[in-house]
């Protein structure tokens, strides 16, 4: 072997050596996930659906995976953020209502006491999202979810609370749309709070968007045409609603679906009882550390009939704690994962 040639094969060994390790890195999907069974439940169960030749091959067009938001994407402790929003959104209408001072729960929320508040139960929560959440066009509430959204800081991350969103399931989104899904959330919150930011955030327009709604109604203001959100509930997309949204919204039964709440049961059985293969998954919050751990007795995203019902049927758990290697995305701007919508 001349020297030239021997230069040349050690070379090429040598940038084969220096690629290998790249190489390997790029093609793991879920990069922020430790390996381990939630894991490989999803790659298994994407290879199975995708790879044409599979028994379980299923067409692009049929490829649906369904997100539930709050819990499941981001962050919902110490309390859901549309409910931060909308204590935020009392403290700043306040000048226009002199008789919150003294009538609650906005009397307690305007004094910081949260806990008063929520001890009005549910007609109170109703009263607040109906004086923060109306009397406006949706254009204008867009507007106003987004100033909040972009000032806005969590009490104990101090961080925007779009950034608190979880980078791995940011990467199961980007790796599903990758693979030919559709990916949808379907949300106990209100449809008009998420649809300003999904897409930016997590890649899902806001046609994908299935959440809770309050009746609109069609007015012409100096012949402009707009639609006024009235103080009414139109349609509540949390536990049995879920199903309904689903067959209502998006038209065909999902093949993949994720919680984290008993909220979540009635798409998670919906989805789980299709023909075929199917994939279900329950977010398990058990990481006091770098987020929240809670389930049972919560009072906020509990899951307690969902625990049962994924061990009863073998339902994979996703653990904070074990399954990932981060919770948050390193920087700000939790979207730069996502990529253009399908």
């Amino acid at each position: 072997m001349t020297r030239r040639v021997l230069m040349t094969v050690l070379f090429a060994l040598a940038a084969a050596l220096c690629l290998q390790h790249p190489a390997r890195a790029q093609t793991d999907p879920l990069p922020s996930w430790n390996e381990g069974a939630a894991k490989n439940a999803i790659i298994t169960f994407v290879n199975r659906v995708t790879r044409e030749g599979n028994m379980g091959y299923v067409p692009p067009e049929a490829r649906i995976a369904a997100f539930d938001n709050d819990g499941t994407l981001w962050c919902e402790q110490p309390f859901y953020f549309q409910m931060a929003f909308a204590f935020d959104r009392i403290k700043a209408l306040a000048p226009k209502h002199p008789e919150w001072k003294t009538q609650e729960p906005f009397r307690s929320l305007l004094q910081g006491d949260v806990k008063t508040a929520a001890s009005a139960g549910e007609k109170g929560l109703l009263e607040v999202v109906a004086a923060t959440h109306s009397g406006m066009s949706t254009e204008d509430f867009a507007d106003a979810v987004r100033d909040w959204l972009a000032s806005a800081r969590h009490p104990r991350f101090h961080r925007r609370y779009t950034d608190l969103v979880y980078q791995p399931m940011l990467e199961v989104m980007h790796y599903l749309r990758a693979n030919g899904f559709k990916t949808f959330i379907v949300s106990g919150g209100g449809i008009d709070f998420m649809r300003p930011w999904t897409e930016h955030i997590y890649g899902i327009p806001p046609e994908q968007v299935v959440g809770s709604s309050g009746v609109t109604r069609f007015e012409l203001r100096d012949g402009k045409p707009v639609l006024m959100k009235e103080a009414k509930v139109e349609f509540v997309d949390d536990g049995p609603g879920k199903p309904v949204g689903i067959h209502r919204f998006i038209g065909r039964r999902p093949l993949i679906a994720f919680g984290n709440s008993d909220g979540d049961l009635q798409m998670l059985q919906y989805v789980s009882a299709g023909d075929g293969a199917r994939l279900v998954m329950y977010v398990h919050h058990d990481d006091a550390e770098r987020e929240y751990a809670y389930d049972r007795t919560s009072q906020i995203g509990r899951l307690d009939k969902g625990l049962d019902e994924a061990a009863a049927k073998g339902w994979p758990l996703i653990s904070m704690k074990n399954d990932w290697k981060v919770v948050f995305p390193p920087t700000s701007g939790g979207g730069s994962v996502g990529e253009a919508p399908r």
